[in-house]
């Protein structure tokens, strides 16, 4: 039961209630209610700015953004270490792999470009970790395209050393008659005297006196070009085409080992030594062509015979003596 408040009314000598005033009363609850508000506002800030008040799915949020940030830390520093090793591969394609093949090396500003016009990490950006992420998805996209660079290079140096393979496959590089079946060196590639008309005149190639059925050898990889004898003077003669400029004829032969359009290995065996045509004894006359032009063949016995048997037939070669053909 509500109290009952009275007061003394001195000039009535009588005691009377007290009536309260409406508008206090509201401005009493209106007061309540502000302060409450006040309070409920007071300590749902204090909640969210402190961290004893968090709740579970913050404090998981909190470990999450934690491990992503080990996570990206060690992920920069497996980039390192990938950097390191595109580097050295890239010096090595550069200062040696591309020097030996002779090929311009790539500019580190090309390997290490970024990527221009519209921004790629618009979509990373205004987040607490925007700087981490989007630091690191560019690092992520340069090695990427680095090693599509390297990669193509790698490509391209493979494809350089199977041409090198193929061209040191088909230089002539070795004697077309082997030393042990040599009778002698007969003559060398420059003037000397014709056997028949005895005037001093030019030898396109180097004579290889030999038994007839000495057997021949083709002296670089290659495609037989012709195996006949409607070549003026040269008899039953075999024409080699090596590719990358390179030709070899053989001629005087007994007979043929091969036909056109055989394709042949450097040491395939692709004739006999024979007498025929303008010949004034059994032997091989050898050429060499480079570019439709004729060159010393001296030049290029290096596969197979030793210094100082390249340094005998250097010195028979250069005698000015007379031809067998």
């Amino acid at each position: 039961m509500k109290k009952v408040k009275y007061y003394y009314d001195s000039e009535n000598l009588a005691y009377r209630k007290i009536k309260p005033k409406k508008g206090r009363k509201l401005g009493v609850i209106a007061m309540f209610l502000l302060a409450s508000a006040l309070f409920g506002f007071i300590c749902f800030v204090i909640l969210i700015n402190t961290p004893y008040f968090e709740t579970p799915k913050d404090r998981l949020q909190a470990r999450e953004i934690e491990n992503m940030k080990i996570n990206y830390s060690i992920l920069n520093k497996k980039m390192d270490q990938v950097d390191e090793v595109l580097e050295s591969v890239a010096a090595r394609d550069n200062n040696l792999y591309r020097v030996y093949f002779n090929s311009s090396p790539i500019p580190n500003e090309q390997r290490k470009a970024g990527f221009g016009g519209v921004n790629r990490y618009k979509n990373l950006e205004g987040y607490d970790n925007s700087e981490l992420v989007v630091s690191t998805t560019k690092r992520v996209d340069i090695i990427s395209k680095e090693l599509v660079i390297q990669s193509k290079s790698l490509d391209e140096i493979l494809k350089l050393a199977k041409e090198k393979e193929k061209l040191l496959g088909a230089i002539p590089a070795i004697q077309p008659v082997k030393n042990e079946n040599l009778k002698q060196m007969a003559s060398g590639f420059g003037y000397r005297s014709d056997p028949f008309t005895k005037i001093r005149k030019f030898h396109a190639g180097m004579d290889f006196s030999a038994k007839t059925g000495t057997p021949i050898y083709a002296t670089g990889d290659g495609v037989v070009e012709r195996a006949d004898n409607t070549a003026s003077g040269y008899g039953n003669h075999i024409v080699i085409r090596h590719g990358f400029g390179y030709e070899t004829l053989y001629a005087h032969l007994s007979k043929y080992k091969v036909k056109r359009g055989e394709k042949v290995k450097r040491g395939d065996v692709i004739g006999y030594v024979g007498s025929t045509g303008r010949s004034e004894a059994p032997h091989l006359h050898y050429e060499v062509h480079k570019n439709g032009e004729i060159v010393n063949p001296l030049n290029f016995y290096y596969g197979n015979i030793s210094a100082a048997e390249f340094a005998a037939i250097s010195k028979l070669a250069n005698q000015e003596n007379q031809s067998l053909d």
